[in-house]
């Protein structure tokens, strides 16, 4: 992928300086702020791929279902077109809890499918709460079909994704499910663990307070996270990068961007 070149003012100087991303959409915002730090078409909607799950985690969490309840994951929450390799197997008995675990760390399609499915009235129920929650955050470009995020009309702008990020964030159970790198659910009364899909989430030079990740053929490899920085938090929205080490490199490139920026702050 072409690399673009985005041009930002520098927090606390007077002068200008150049970042090159691989991601096509990216936005990077003081969590207590607001302040956009750096900006690169960040209002043009587009599909998020499992980003869409921070949404349905919270319709789901707003429900305020029993988290120890058993499922059973059935034919149904399997993707018709084959999208969801992987995942809960059908006939899988899993605690509402332990699914949205799943579902947010592993990102498991399977996993949302069935929590959707359970929701109180059911899919179109959960539909409903969806476009609920998305007129109650402001979102002027998100648009929501599936809550798995498979479909490529999930879509929102990193603007909105932002949004997103910080309502989340509200949520102490999302942020943290995915600020783990790894977390052990019982599947059919079986430890296994999940492991969370952002690599960043413990390595070095790193405090990852919230975390997802997604990818389809359509969407490309996307993040969405809060880190902390400086002593404050930190969100970063990187849309549509064609590989996995693209989005990655692009993400590093934040970090140092944003520890450059603290120490010409703390100069004389």
């Amino acid at each position: 992928m072409r690399k673009f070149v985005l041009l930002m003012l520098l927090a606390g100087c007077g002068s200008c300086g150049a970042v090159s991303f691989d991601s096509a959409h990216v936005l990077v915002v003081d969590a207590a702020s607001g302040k956009v730090l750096l900006s690169k078409e960040a209002d043009r909607a587009v599909p998020i791929a499992s980003l869409t799950k921070l949404l349905a985690a919270m319709v789901v969490l707003d429900a305020e279902q029993d988290p120890d309840e058993e499922l059973q994951i059935e034919a149904v929450d399997v993707d018709p077109l084959g999208r969801d390799r992987g995942g809960v197997p059908v006939g899988a008995v899993v605690s509402r809890g332990a699914l949205l675990a799943l579902a947010l760390l592993a990102s498991d399609n399977r996993a949302m499918a069935a929590l959707s499915r359970a929701h109180p009235g059911g899919p179109r129920a959960f539909d409903a709460d969806m476009q609920r929650k998305i007129g109650t955050l402001g979102l002027r470009h998100a648009l929501i079909e599936d809550p798995t995020g498979l479909s490529a009309r999930d879509v929102s702008s990193a603007r909105d994704m932002v949004e997103i990020l910080h309502a989340a964030a509200r949520y102490p159970v999302i942020a943290g499910i995915t600020s783990r790198r790894s977390h052990g659910v019982l599947v059919n009364g079986r430890l296994r663990v999940a492991h969370n899909t952002n690599g960043l989430v413990g390595a070095p030079g790193w405090r990852v307070l919230l975390s997802k990740t997604g990818y389809t053929n359509d969407a490309g490899r996307c993040l969405g996270m809060q880190t902390e920085s400086g002593g404050g938090a930190v969100t970063i929205v990187l849309l549509g990068a064609a590989k996995r080490s693209q989005r990655t490199r692009d993400a590093q490139t934040i970090l140092r961007w944003l520890e450059a920026s603290k120490r010409r702050e703390a100069l004389p």
